[in-house]
């Protein structure tokens, strides 16, 4: 009988030492070059927790992509409200996404594929040849990368009189950034396109 009951308390020890091992959440993914259409590696991949009606952010796991663009974090289950998942490479925009606790599970892992693109630089240039008090140039960005902290405006752009500068807007690589112009009062009007080159900045010129 004793044996019996020792069998039973090792199997219990056991089926809660499995169970301990087993209470962490998994969360991965892949993350890719939407530029290139391939993976991208060497990203850096940090994971923050954010508490029940806190707005700390607390650092919790922090690696890097692997060669196929590959990232996996194990954590343990704790009450939060949210998860920070950003991940980050030098010349790409930001991946910042949020996870919920809600949406995770001890059963299954955590699936956030992810993809980024390239950054490129539009160089406008605005010349006024013979410039007057009264000249009037008016733009509006037709196409480009919008909703980001360094994108430029979508709204008109209105410039006055004398003008000779150049003005770097952020875009995706490898795609097209074009704008529609203006110059009041005169016949003198159409649309500048630049096709701007991942990493690198591209120069269209506006001479009125």
């Amino acid at each position: 009988m004793k044996k019996i009951h020792l069998l039973l308390f090792s199997s219990f020890i056991l089926f809660l030492s499995c169970k301990k091992k087993s209470a962490d959440f998994v969360i991965k993914g892949l993350v890719s070059d939407a530029t290139f259409s391939q993976p991208l590696s060497n990203a850096t991949v940090k994971f923050y927790q954010i508490p029940v009606g806190s707005t700390e952010q607390v650092l919790i796991a922090s690696s890097k992509t692997d060669a196929q663009g590959n990232y996996t974090f194990s954590f343990p289950r704790e009450k939060m409200e949210k998860y920070r998942l950003l991940i980050s490479k030098s010349n790409y925009f930001l991946i910042d996404e949020t996870i919920y606790f809600s949406e995770l599970s001890l059963e299954s892992d955590y699936i956030k594929n992810c993809s980024t693109t390239a950054m490129s630089w539009a160089k406008l240039t605005f010349h006024n040849l013979n410039p007057q008090a009264v000249d009037h140039l008016q733009y509006i960005k037709q196409s480009g990368k919008n909703g980001c902290m360094e994108c430029c405006p979508t709204s008109y752009q209105d410039y006055y009189g004398s003008l000779d500068t150049s003005i770097y807007c952020i875009n995706d690589g490898n795609t097209d950034y074009s704008y529609l112009y203006w110059v009041l009062g005169t016949s003198d009007q159409g649309s500048r396109t630049v096709f701007t080159t991942a990493f690198d900045t591209s120069e269209v010129i506006l001479n009125y």
